[in-house]
């Protein structure tokens, strides 16, 4: 099992603060691959917050007489008193972001984010998710200057990404969420490589329209256009971050043509690679 947390406190102590709208306490990490089991038995509950995310494998929560299994995309928001009893197992291979929070206007915040009061809230499977809680993390740990400020904004940045999500799939099913944050994760990692649209659906058991049209009405994009939307934010910051030229970029971000790959550029940036370079010295 590997590790990485931080807390305010002492490990494991129940940290409550009113005198502040909202405070971030305590957040970790556990990925769950070598330990048989790790438990959470809070019966009682915590007197703060807990908002929990499956990053990788399931999680098996115990809730109302029943066990529920969490898949990966799904966030467990615990209100103060909420009991708290789940297994992680190293045979699911299970990943988790988690955080604690307190204040006294929690309450308020979530609402104003539009946080449901159920349990268990399909998020997607964003990358944005594990790289906030790790700044969280990060901040807590290091504790530099307004520390707790910077991990509350990501805290909130967490539930801005939330909601949009709810806002913009809240009349898909969850099993179509999932399906196409998994597409998304996966042209991330594959934007390089030549990516054919028919036979990344047809491996998922899905028809070529059916994907397309899902998918756009989560992302606002067709699979294709997604695709080039990361080769062009990757290549910008080639760019700029690197001394390749021109067509050592294309060649990065999956373009053999470095010809095309000026044309297509322009047509998104409204600048050719050269003019986007001048642009950022000047």
């Amino acid at each position: 099992m590997y590790t990485n947390t931080a807390y305010l406190g002492t490990p494991h102590e129940e940290y409550v603060d009113t005198t502040r709208p909202l405070m971030v306490t305590s957040a970790g990490y556990y990925k769950v691959h070598t330990s048989p089991i790790i438990r959470t038995e809070r019966y009682n509950g915590w007197q703060d917050y807990q908002l929990l995310y499956v990053s990788a494998g399931k999680l098996h929560l115990h809730i109302n007489g029943t066990v529920k299994i969490i898949n990966e995309g799904n966030m467990l928001l615990f209100r103060p008193d909420d009991p708290q009893v789940y297994y992680l197992y190293a045979k699911d291979k299970t990943e988790t972001y988690w955080v604690h929070f307190t204040g006294s206007e929690v309450e308020e915040i979530l609402e104003h984010h539009g946080m449901p009061k159920n349990n268990v809230i399909f998020a997607g499977s964003s990358q944005d998710y594990p790289w906030l809680f790790r700044q969280i993390i990060q901040e807590l740990q290091l504790q530099r200057v307004n520390f707790n400020d910077l991990a509350n904004i990501n805290l909130q940045h967490i539930f801005l990404l939330m909601r949009r999500y709810l806002n913009e799939s809240h009349d898909l099913k969850s099993e179509t969420l999932h399906e196409m944050e998994r597409a998304k994760h996966y042209f991330y990692e594959n934007y390089t490589k030549n990516i054919v649209i028919e036979d990344y659906a047809k491996s998922r058991g899905m028809t070529a329209n059916w994907f397309t049209q899902s998918f756009k009405k989560i992302t606002k994009y067709t699979p294709v256009q997604y695709i080039i939307s990361l080769r062009i934010s990757h290549a910008m910051n080639l760019i700029t971050g690197t001394d390749y030229n021109f067509t050592q970029v294309a060649a990065a971000v999956g373009y053999d043509n470095s010809m095309y790959f000026s044309r297509l550029f322009k047509k998104h940036t409204g600048m050719t690679p050269s003019e986007y370079k001048k642009s950022k010295k000047t």
